[in-house]
């Protein structure tokens, strides 16, 4: 069997047509996540602490020069990634979680 036509067999599958529309709709929902916590959910946290904007929570390991920016560890940007990324995953084990009890049943 030719490589095209394997190809062609896999591609019209309804097991890689649904992983595509998966990776799709994946991704756009990574992008409300993100808009989620960064817009709506880091915001009054911040305030909550004092008025902190975790984009800009940051240690300077090396100052700016002249010529060369300064080299600093974003730690504010890493909390807000690891709130998407909490939020992704309680999202995805709720959803498996159900398709498992319908199975089940």
């Amino acid at each position: 069997m030719s490589i095209v036509k394997e190809f062609k067999e896999f591609a019209v599958k309804g097991n890689a047509i649904d992983m595509a529309v998966g990776i799709v709709v994946g991704a756009a929902f990574t992008k409300i996540v993100s808009s989620l916590v960064s817009d709506i959910i880091m915001p009054p946290i911040g305030l909550l602490l004092g008025g902190v904007d975790f984009k800009d929570l940051k240690l300077t390991m090396k100052a700016a020069t002249a010529t060369d920016p300064a080299v600093t560890l974003n730690y504010g940007l890493f909390i807000n990634t690891l709130i998407d990324f909490l939020i992704v995953a309680f999202a995805i084990f709720m959803v498996v979680k159900t398709l498992n009890t319908l199975k089940r049943k």
